[in-house]
């Protein structure tokens, strides 16, 4: 039986890049949730008897709204259910489930790297058929939804037990549980040499990884213990809890600081790395080095071929504009096209469906390529490793041998988070309003030679995407770049990227924040962070 259950609009649905994210208590208000997955279906067309994917990060109230949106999926005409077990699909996994099983879209429920509990955050965003993060002409479609909405359908009756694999059905739905690792492991094993891989870690090769008790444990139990042979162990905090052990699963310097102090020893593993909440995130620590996701990006590009899933090369390689320009210089030496995006992995997609890239990468610790259409941790993890084990070098001696050859960007996040709204709007709108004042003026001694906010004219529709983040740019290739960030719940996050180019490799041994206390310091002197925000310094550094 279908109900058709009247309601009342919410104010505040509006989805960002990266879905409709809230504190869960606000999720648990009356028809909250299912207000906002009807906004999502009344904003589809064409998906009766089709299949819809479905799963999250298995944080707190992951399995209540996994429930609702099962039934409204069966009331709403969709074919078929396909659901990881236990309500579990990492965001990545989700993408390539759409994508292999041909689903019309799926729903992940996430707030990826930010905290969970009863008190924390929970998220719902959408993903359309090409198993990336919905545009937004649709985001836009679903907010429009929500403030008239009515109404919404729900079957009136239970969901089946998702926590046994095999199928059932829900008011005529198909419902698919399946295993939420198995089509990723074997999608990771056609990409990389797990021979080679597996190798390495027979011949003694040491790894920790931290799953920081988030979704990629599971997968990181499989395929790096049980099918790369690494010892028991290797994968750490590998169940994944509702509230994170009450942790925070951002993999950065701060949240993950226990594993960098690990990797410093003398007696420190081969090789370190760590995932976020929901699994698209990723840290790389070598023995005695932290590789920054800037540096990061471009070793991997660089080396790519190395892997059988690259081994023809690369199309292209992708950035989010507040990313260092380190992945430039490997493109250019390659030959082959290089892009500068807006954040927001959707941004990306059009680039990989229309085979303009390969390897697309985030500041934030995403990485990725054309194998799902979000960014991917753990593949991240395996590219490294692959790497690696052919290589047969350490990560230390791989960046720095990478630097001799590029010439090194020492580059820097400044987050200062959770900020009041109307402080950090005053200070972007003191900054844009003198932009066109900046160009030829200096800081710190410092000459600007340009300023603006970044505006994308994405080259395969012709969208243009404007005030994606003010860039100070000086003469001799330093830069400073400004945005504020939408993943958070409360607040605003002010985000500070700050980039040097050193070609010598004499000066690549410097300290990163030493390195770039000129810049951080002109950096205040021209947007008044401290003045603005009330912040003598950030909340976090990486």
């Amino acid at each position: 039986m279908i109900r058709t259950i009247a309601t009342k609009p919410y104010d505040d649905q509006k989805p960002g890049t990266s879905g409709l994210r809230k504190k869960v208590p606000v999720f648990q208000q009356e028809h909250y949730a299912e207000n906002f997955i009807q906004s999502i279906f009344n904003s589809l067309e064409g998906f009766q008897g089709r299949a819809l994917v479905i799963g999250g990060d298995g944080r707190f109230y992951n399995r209540e709204v996994i429930d609702k949106a099962i039934r409204m999926a069966a009331a709403n005409g969709f074919g078929k259910v396909i659901v990881g077990k236990g309500g579990i699909l990492s965001t990545p996994a989700a993408s390539n489930i759409i994508r292999k099983y041909k689903a019309f879209g799926g729903i992940v429920l996430s707030a990826s790297h930010n905290p969970g509990g009863p008190h924390e955050d929970f998220g719902i965003k959408y993903n359309i058929g090409n198993g990336g993060p919905a545009p937004e002409k649709i985001t836009d479609a679903i907010f429009t939804n929500s403030k008239t909405i009515a109404e919404f359908r729900i079957a009136d009756a239970a969901a089946p037990d998702i926590d046994t694999i095999g199928e059932g059905e829900v008011a005529g739905m198909k419902v698919s549980v399946i295993d939420p690792v198995a089509d990723y492991a074997e999608l990771m094993e056609r990409l990389f040499d797990f021979d080679a891989i597996g190798a390495m870690f027979k011949g003694g090769f040491r790894m920790a990884f931290d799953a920081m008790h988030a979704v990629t444990g599971p997968y990181a139990k499989e395929i790096l213990e049980n099918r790369l042979g690494a010892p028991k162990g290797t994968a750490r905090n590998f169940v994944p809890l509702e509230d994170f052990g009450g942790h925070h699963p951002d993999p950065n310097l701060v949240h993950a600081k226990h594993l960098y102090d690990e990797m410093m020893r003398p007696d420190a593993p081969d090789f370190g790395a760590a995932s976020d909440g929901d699994g698209d995130r990723n840290l790389i620590i070598g023995k005695g080095i932290f590789v920054t996701p800037s540096d990061s990006l471009a070793v991997l590009a660089a080396n790519a071929h190395l892997a059988p899933g690259y081994k023809a090369g690369l199309k292209g390689i992708a950035r989010s504009m507040p990313t260092s320009g380190a992945a430039d210089r490997v493109a250019e030496k390659l030959g082959i096209g290089m892009y500068e995006t807006p954040t927001g992995w959707k941004f990306f997609g059009n680039l990989l469906d229309a085979g303009m890239a390969t390897i697309c990468g985030e500041e934030s610790a995403g990485t990725g390529s054309d194998h799902v259409r979000e960014k991917d941790g753990l593949w991240a993890v395996l590219l490294w490793l692959n790497i690696l084990a052919v290589r047969k070098e350490s990560a230390k001696a791989i960046v720095e041998k990478h630097w001799a050859q590029y010439g090194r960007n020492y580059y820097s996040r400044h987050d200062y988070e959770e900020v009041e709204t109307e402080r950090a709007n005053g200070l972007v709108e003191e900054l844009r309003a003198k932009l066109s004042t900046l160009a030829g003026t200096e800081a710190r001694g410092m000459k600007i030679a340009a300023a603006d906010d970044f505006a994308y004219h994405d080259p395969v529709d012709g969208s243009v995407s404007k005030n994606q983040g003010i860039r100070i740019l000086f003469e001799g290739g330093s830069r400073v770049v400004l945005r504020l960030s939408g993943t958070g719940t409360s607040g605003a996050t002010l985000r500070l990227y700050v980039e040097r180019y050193e070609p010598d490799p004499a000066r690549h041994g410097l300290d990163t924040q030493a390195a770039l206390a000129d810049l951080i310091a002109a950096a205040d002197d021209i947007a008044g962070i401290k003045r603005h925000t009330g912040r003598d310094k950030p909340t976090v550094i990486t």
